[in-house]
């Protein structure tokens, strides 16, 4: 632009020279006027020089394209870098997942509260990580057209986020609902035993009696014989519940409950040695579950007077009496409450897991099981230390717990109650035996005599008795 104006300039300088030197008259020789070529010239001059600052900026535009491919080439190798370092955080964190998953189905069983909690945070964790790396991969894509799609995405990774959190509290939820039944139970008995105590239960002997025996379960702070004589009214309760179920099962299966009878008979005279009388079946068709009853009261009570049953050599009862008493007690009391199904998911091997695999084995002998359910898929499980969640074995669980927590009772109790049964052919005393079968008039005839024991009986510290449950059959 410089250069322009002073070109300028001179030209104006040289016209006016030309004018001074040359009058108008001369007009016509202006046209001749070398001053009009020099002005072309310069001119000319001109337009090449706009032309060259054309060229200018055009190879200016060509290294500013040139630029801008090379810096876009790296943006893209930058981006792909990103990417490849965003797909291996995301497979790291599925490969941390799932091994947080793994440890969380390692710890379904055995049950295992804290190991279940902390892979549940783990597994949540992972999660919401993913959701964070898909964003940020979302967001890498750009787009006015995709913002709709990174909205839905967001609300649905929130949404799985929030998944496990929900499924938590609806678990929570369930367990509140149990814990405010069992509340309810215990506001029931309270108000039974405030009741009773109060004397407005007089009316109906039977009504009461029952509910006296639910006031000293719920109110029982110490172990009394009323309390162990409550208990061994539901252990013969959930026998016979057992013995209808198991009893049922024989007959779909098309046994013959007479030679089923026989067999348990003979077993039992085999270990009664006070037996004088045959072995042949003495009990008639409709009182067949009486025998069943004695087959599965004998096996579940063997061993009852041994501290563990003899599972083990323990001698704890002998080397701290008082100590051990105690913590049979705070057993039966933790016990009382709690589901054996639920307490087996969480302690399958515990003390009273390894009594209901015994008790099990014992009562239920394999060709049985397989005569029943066409196979001995429970007799495996339960062989290899595990529990069925089966229906059959649940009404099982249902007896085994209320022996055992007549077991902790009775090792309770100082001094401890004292267990006796009726033998094969005894006479009848009726100060310690009863009749499972009623005979008119309610009273037992004279001539009876023991055709088979049913359930023990125990005489307890305070004087009193509880009595044995015998057969009787007619003396020949």
């Amino acid at each position: 632009m410089t250069r322009k104006v002073s070109n300028f300039s001179d030209l104006i300088q040289r016209v006016t020279a030309s004018c001074l030197l040359h009058p108008l008259a001369a007009a016509k020789a202006e046209d001749d006027s070398p001053y009009e070529n020099e002005e072309y010239e310069e001119e000319e001059e001109e337009e090449e020089d706009e032309n060259d600052e054309y060229d200018d900026v055009v190879v200016g535009e060509e290294e500013d394209d040139a630029y801008e491919e090379e810096r876009m080439v790296g943006l893209k190798a930058l981006k792909v870098k990103q990417m490849e370092a965003l797909m291996e955080e995301v497979f790291e964190t599925v490969s941390s997942m799932k091994r947080a998953y793994v440890s969380m189905q390692e710890a379904h069983s055995p049950w295992d509260p804290e190991r279940m909690r902390a892979a549940d945070v783990a597994v949540v964790a992972e999660l919401r990580k993913l959701a964070v790396l898909r964003e940020r991969f979302r967001r890498s894509g750009g787009g006015e057209g995709r913002r709709k799609g990174r909205r839905r995405g967001a609300v649905a990774s929130v949404r799985e986020v929030v998944a496990p959190y929900e499924a938590v509290v609806e678990e929570l939820k369930k367990e509140v609902k149990v814990k405010d039944m069992e509340v309810k139970n215990l506001r029931e008995k309270l108000d039974s035993a405030v009741a009773l105590s109060n004397g407005s239960a007089d009316k109906k002997p039977g009504r009461s009696l029952s509910k006296r025996k639910l006031g000293i379960q719920a109110l029982a702070a110490v172990p009394t014989p009323e309390l162990f004589e409550a208990t061994m009214v539901q252990v013969r309760e959930t026998t016979k519940s057992f013995t209808s179920l198991l009893l049922s099962l024989m007959h779909n299966a098309h046994w013959d409950i007479t030679a089923a009878v026989r067999s348990i008979e003979a077993a039992t005279a085999s270990t009664d040695k006070y037996h004088h009388t045959s072995t042949t079946a003495i009990v008639s068709a409709h009182h067949a579950k009486y025998a069943l009853e004695s087959y599965i009261s004998r096996k579940i009570f063997q061993g009852f007077d041994h501290e563990t049953f003899y599972m083990d050599g323990s001698l704890s009862s002998l080397l701290n009496p008082d100590q051990f008493r105690r913590d049979c007690f705070t057993q039966y009391r933790d016990m009382k409450s709690m589901d054996p199904t639920e307490l087996l998911g969480i302690l399958p091997t515990c003390h009273f897991g390894k009594f209901c695999s015994k008790k099990y084995l014992a009562i239920v002998h394999p060709k049985m099981e397989e005569s029943l359910f066409g196979n001995l898929e429970q007799h495996s499980q339960v062989e290899g230390g595990n529990h069925p969640r089966s229906e059959f074995y649940n009404q099982f669980l249902g007896v085994a717990k209320t022996v055992w927590l007549l077991h902790l009772l009775a090792f309770s109790l100082n001094p401890a109650p004292s267990q006796f049964e009726a033998s094969r052919g005894a006479e009848f005393h009726p100060q310690y035996m009863d009749s499972v079968v009623k005979f008119s008039g309610g009273r037992v005839p004279a001539g009876q005599i023991v055709g088979f024991p049913v359930s023990p009986g125990f005489k307890l510290g305070n004087g009193s008795v509880i009595k044995a449950k015998v057969y009787l059959i007619a003396k020949t």
